[in-house]
């Protein structure tokens, strides 16, 4: 089983999941800006803390240059909010139970696991601009280092 990735310069198909707080969240919600969403594999590890906490350390400097930023992952809401509070994560985390949104996006699918070859979510962050179009599709991203080189990329400055 192997993830469709999408491609720079296509539309981000449309999703609403529920975020930490039980609230709908829908990527329409955000029509006019540009929207970093980030796939995760669980909440609390210690790869997905380190990575999400490098977004909430960053999340001025991201939202000034006009990014908003979205966490999705496959935990529940409860672990969500959770995590969020336990972190003091400082944007929206989406619950994707069901995965439906990560198989959109060609976030979940066959990888190496230390040498092993699994079924999972892979860690993954789109950029879409301002209509909802891919700027950057970066799939089985590092959790550690990926912010600053995401930043790099889209020439936010610290």
């Amino acid at each position: 089983m192997s993830a469709t990735k999408l491609e720079i310069g296509t539309k981000a198909p449309a999703f609403s999941l529920e975020d930490q707080d039980g609230s709908s969240v829908s990527l329409s919600d955000f029509a006019g800006q540009k929207v970093i969403v980030y796939f995760y594999p669980a909440a609390g590890t210690p790869g997905c803390t380190t990575q999400a906490c490098d977004f909430r350390d960053n999340i001025n400097s991201l939202k000034s240059a006009g990014y908003q930023v979205l966490g999705v992952s496959k935990d529940s809401v409860a672990d969500l909010k959770k995590f969020q509070d336990n972190q003091g994560l400082n944007f929206p985390l989406l619950s994707d139970l069901d995965l439906a949104v990560h198989n959109l996006y060609g976030a979940y699918g066959e990888k190496n696991l230390y040498g092993k070859l699994v079924t999972g979510v892979l860690r993954s962050t789109f950029v879409l601009d301002e209509s909802g179009t891919i700027d950057l599709a970066l799939y089985n991203v590092k959790a550690t280092g990926h912010v600053a080189s995401l930043r790099k990329k889209l020439g936010v400055d610290a």
